[in-house]
């Protein structure tokens, strides 16, 4: 394959005039009607960029895979307003893709298959199966006929990719053998379509046997769930590894999110989460009772606290909260009928902190991993906006069941209050200040029109609507004109709305946080799809986020503006 990525780049130019003397109707006639009509595709091999450039053209989001730089960069170059987001990646493994934490509607391998050795293909398409959405199609063409040149090309059958696609439960048909659109007499292809058949994976059943039928019934389980379900939604960055069975999670993140769903619920309105005196597990007197006079918006990605007694009073609280979730709900969720543990959890030995503490990728990863089935981690990540209902509902039910609190008259208003995520108003405040502090020296300019911010008149806005992905990470919070900010209320920004913003909004970032760098990384780090965790380039962040808003899209479907 290495010579194979070396000659592409070396020929740069000719062979992409050759793939453009083509168009893409001719070269795919054949299947033309099953390309969707809007959601997420893959291009794989994508050379030239000319299959990517028209599936983009029909309303679809292209991911657009090139391991040879010289014919990517001069496609990236020709494909620069296009919603195309092209990655330096290649198979078997496609690392950087599954970084990305979505799935596609449509995957096309034009011309590729036989490049892959035989040793590989088995690898490469379980892969591939695997970043399919149910009913996604994938789509291969078959190159029959000997290497004109120094290319490695092996002989390919559509009778191999049937076993493949038998193997991994995907649906297998034949297209009609064609001739070469060059004229090449001793060239013919093939195209195979492949489907993945409607969610199979026994994902949903599985959730909701945990939160409704399962006979131990406790509010840490649709915690747990529904910690889960937060960072699966909101920071596809924070994976740590995957495999095909698994995904692993920093310990401490789980640990944060499990603090930030508890902490309104027992500290703010005191509502019992058992049917026990005994108390919670994680609520320790040197640990959590220690902060009580914090706020639930106080905990979050990056942050910093530096008196070392605060430090070390999060660090206990966080290892407690890890402590009781790997010895209470990691435990006691199990296959059904089975003692077989759904989550696994491996803690680590850590030191308290000296000095201050910062929320940051090395802390939170520090305290242990945290193993979620992929099964349920793509259910989580897909289906969130139908998912969270059902858990807020069981978790309410269960705290209306506990004596202490039917004691108290609670209305299932005030459960489902208490259970929601975090109050917009209060976190765009930081914000808010430190754009009077820049007022009183400098220009702020609007992201979305470039017109000039005045003082007291003005607003902050989420990138992506906090009614429907709540973020409030300082990447996402855009200082924007009152009118334009009411204007756009929920809707999600179209990618040519971002793309024609890219400049001012990466120039706020620097203007508004580049003295919280730090802070700011760390959150676009984790939340954001396929950026590193020493990522530091703002250009990388806003690559991500307009990725990040095509996974929006795709997974709620939201009103475009």
């Amino acid at each position: 394959m290495d010579d194979n990525i070396t000659y592409y780049s070396r020929n740069a130019e000719q062979l992409a005039e050759q793939y453009d003397s083509l168009e893409f109707e001719q070269v795919h006639r054949d299947w033309l009607e099953l390309i969707p009509t809007e959601g997420m595709a893959l291009d794989v091999g994508a050379g030239s960029g000319r299959d990517a450039r028209f599936l983009a053209s029909k309303g679809l989001s292209v991911v657009a895979v090139e391991p040879a730089s010289g014919i990517r960069e001069r496609a990236q170059h020709y494909s620069a307003k296009q919603p195309i987001h092209w990655l330096d990646d290649s198979l078997p493994e496609l690392t950087q893709v599954h970084k990305l934490q979505t799935k596609f509607d449509l995957i096309l391998l034009s011309a590729v298959w036989m490049h892959i050795p035989p040793s590989a293909r088995q690898r490469s398409f379980r892969k591939l199966s695997s970043l399919l959405k149910p009913n996604g199609k994938m789509v291969v063409s078959l190159r029959h006929g000997a290497s004109p040149d120094e290319r490695t090309m092996h002989p390919v059958s559509a009778d191999e990719l049937s076993q493949l696609a038998q193997q991994q439960g995907l649906t297998f048909r034949l297209l009609e053998k064609r001739q070469d659109e060059l004229k090449r007499q001793d060239v013919a292809w093939q195209t195979v379509l492949l489907t993945l058949p409607d969610d199979g994976t026994g994902a949903f059943p599985l959730i909701r046997n945990i939160v409704i039928n399962d006979a131990k019934a406790s509010t840490y389980k649709v915690g747990l769930l529904r910690t889960l379900l937060r960072i699966a939604e909101g920071h596809p960055g924070a994976v740590l590894e995957q495999t095909e069975e698994t995904v692993a999670l920093p310990m401490g993140l789980v640990a944060l999110y499990w603090l930030k769903l508890y902490k309104p619920l027992i500290d703010t309105l005191g509502i019992q989460q058992s049917s026990s005196n005994k108390g919670l597990g994680f609520v320790k007197p040197e640990g959590w009772q220690t902060l009580t006079n914090r706020s639930t918006n106080d905990f979050y990605i990056g942050a910093c606290y530096f008196d070392p007694t605060e430090a070390q009073n999060v660090y206990r609280t966080l290892k407690d909260i890890a402590s009781t979730i790997r010895n209470m709900p990691a435990k006691y969720i199990t296959l059904p009928g089975t003692q077989t543990e759904v989550f696994h959890v491996e803690l680590e030995r850590t030191q308290k902190p000296k000095g201050a503490l910062v929320l940051d990728y090395a802390f939170l990863k520090s305290l242990g991993t945290f193993y979620v089935p992929r099964s349920i981690w793509d259910a989580l990540a897909r289906f969130s906006v139908w998912i969270e209902p059902a858990l807020v509902n069981e978790w309410s039910s269960l705290m209306a069941s506990y004596a202490l609190n039917q004691q108290r008259a609670l209305s299932r208003v005030d459960y489902l209050n208490a259970l929601a995520w975090e109050n917009p108003e209060r976190t765009t405040s930081r914000v808010r200040k430190r754009v009077e502090q820049l007022l009183n020296a400098d220009h702020v300019r609007c992201c979305w029109s470039g017109s000039d911010i005045r003082p007291r008149n003005y607003a902050v806005d989420h990138a992506f609507p906090f009614a429907r992905w709540p973020n409030n990470d300082l990447w996402n919070l855009l200082p924007t004109k009152t009118a334009i900010n009411a204007a756009k209320s929920d809707k999600l920004p179209t990618t040519q709305t971002l793309l024609q913003s890219r400049d001012l909004i990466v120039q706020w970032w620097r203007q508004g946080w580049e003295e919280h760098s730090d802070e700011f990384f760390t959150q676009a780090n984790f939340a954001l799809p396929n950026l590193s965790p020493k990522n530091k380039s703002y250009n990388d962040v806003f690559e991500a986020l307009t990725l990040q808003r095509d996974r929006i899209k795709h997974l709620q479907q939201l009103e475009d503006w």
